[in-house]
């Protein structure tokens, strides 16, 4: 493993993982705007449940991708959760979000798929735990 003075060249990072990561970024930066609209405009409620979604699983995201690019755990599992969880953590967020601060749901069934999605992608981030990486 090449240290700070190494002359060895870094692998390359996989598209898919510099995606998980900005869309962590992205969601934690979502999170703090929620919190803060949360606790001076809206009040205590859905957009503060959404806020905090969007702060667990941002960093989340960011550890799925550091995981996928150091290779612990099945590659395939640790993407599809990473996936999972990013449209899940829109579904569900999103719509919370929208609710509390335009009092509409466009897509009625989007917090609870997202939901569903987040749960199925801990799962499957569980089992990219377990199952080691093919050689």
């Amino acid at each position: 493993m090449p240290n700070e003075t190494s002359l060895e060249p870094r692998a390359a990072v996989a598209f898919i993982d510099r995606l998980l990561f900005f869309l962590g970024a992205i969601a934690g930066l979502c999170g703090v705007v929620g919190a803060a609209a949360a606790a001076h405009v809206t009040g205590p409620g859905s957009l503060d449940v959404a806020a905090n979604f969007l702060l667990f699983h941002g960093p989340l995201l960011i550890g799925v991708a550091l995981a996928d690019h150091m290779g612990f755990g099945r590659a395939s599992a640790l993407r599809l959760a990473g996936v999972l969880i990013a449209i899940g953590l829109v579904g569900f967020s999103g719509d919370l979000a929208v609710r509390a601060l335009a009092g509409i749901s466009p897509l009625p069934m989007a917090a609870p798929t997202g939901g569903t999605l987040l749960m199925i992608g801990w799962l499957f981030l569980a089992i990219a735990a377990l199952v080691p990486r093919r050689a």
